[in-house]
């Protein structure tokens, strides 16, 4: 029988609207159940959207963030057998320094997939539902707006999928990390011509998506990838009905769990699926992220935040927790 872990975990918590602490957590009592692993984290990723938005926000009950983590497996259950004591895995975990998940739920790292690149793979997933699930094909162009983590990372998947893409970003200093990404067509804001056939739309403000909008070919799709946390805005929702009508545009949502986790028949595409191919695009250099996190110590989640809202350092934060 495989134990669990005795020691106390240390976790980053959030205890309120823009609090944030590290915290000491009981570990999980019970035996490692056989289809589990277990494992210290390496390093965990956060990302100034979905995570950074939720932090903001007023909460009853204390939680612990984050999504994604490479941990080193310690501990199988008896049922695993492709695994063993010392494998670097993937996974969509927490920002805790003990990670805990069935094997199904974990993804080997390529060899010389460096784990602080690899946690990057949960971010690429993003865009890449819009990919499985889009009517179109290469060459078809694609326009990408928002180029914060996502949307840089969209671009280049699509870009490297054969797909034509002009990224979209009014800052000038995301526009030079993008270009300096390798992504090829960096603009600072839409073009006039309607020559689009699929809009990754990522960052979330109204105007964006109308631009979007605007700028495809009769019949292209607008995929609502960037959550409209909040009002930007007083655009009407007539000005996108507008040109959805005339122009025949697919306006639809871009949300990632479209796709569903694992491979199922006769649906397209699944998220781990997603994340192997990521991984070894990752390893293989068609994707980059040099440049889109800088190392952080996990001993002060509320600064890393604060940072992070403030648009200070890089786009993203990878957590070391060797540090702890």
């Amino acid at each position: 029988m495989i134990v669990a872990m005795n020691s106390p975990v240390r976790s980053f918590q959030v205890t309120g609207a823009r609090c944030a602490r590290l915290a000491t957590l009981n570990p999980d009592p019970r035996p490692l159940a056989g289809d589990e692993v277990a494992g210290p984290t390496v390093c965990s990723l956060i990302s100034p959207g979905t995570e950074l938005a939720m932090w903001a926000r007023d909460c009853e009950t204390p939680w612990v963030p984050g999504y994604a983590a490479v941990f080193r497996v310690e501990q199988c259950g008896r049922d695993v057998t492709d695994l063993r004591a010392g494998d670097l895995v993937f996974t969509g975990g927490n920002h805790a320094s003990w990670q805990r998940k069935p094997r199904g739920n974990v993804l080997s790292l390529p060899a010389g997939l460096a784990p602080q690149t690899a946690v990057f793979a949960r971010l690429a997933g993003v865009t890449w539902a819009t990919l499985v699930t889009t009517t179109r094909r290469p060459p078809d162009g694609v326009l990408v707006t928002g180029l914060g983590p996502v949307g840089n990372l969209g671009a280049q998947v699509f870009q490297a999928a054969g797909y034509r893409v002009t990224a979209v970003e009014p800052n000038a200093e995301r526009r030079a990390l993008a270009a300096k990404c390798g992504i090829c067509d960096v603009q600072a804001s839409v073009p006039a011509t309607a020559t689009f056939h699929l809009a990754l739309e990522c960052s979330g403000v109204e105007q964006a998506a109308l631009d979007a909008c605007r700028a495809m070919v009769r019949g292209g799709e607008v995929a609502l990838v960037g959550v409209p946390w909040r009002a930007r805005c007083d655009l009407q929702a007539f000005e996108i009905l507008k040109e959805v009508f005339h122009r025949y545009v697919v306006l639809r949502s871009g949300w990632e769990w479209e796709v569903p986790t694992r491979a199922t028949e006769f649906r397209v595409g699944s998220h781990l699926a997603n994340y192997v191919a990521a991984l070894e695009w990752l390893r293989d250099g068609k994707l980059n992220v040099d440049g889109l996190a800088e190392p952080a110590s996990p001993e002060n989640p509320q600064a890393i935040y604060e940072a992070l809202c403030d648009g200070k350092g890089a786009p993203a934060r990878v957590v070391d927790w060797g540090t702890v």
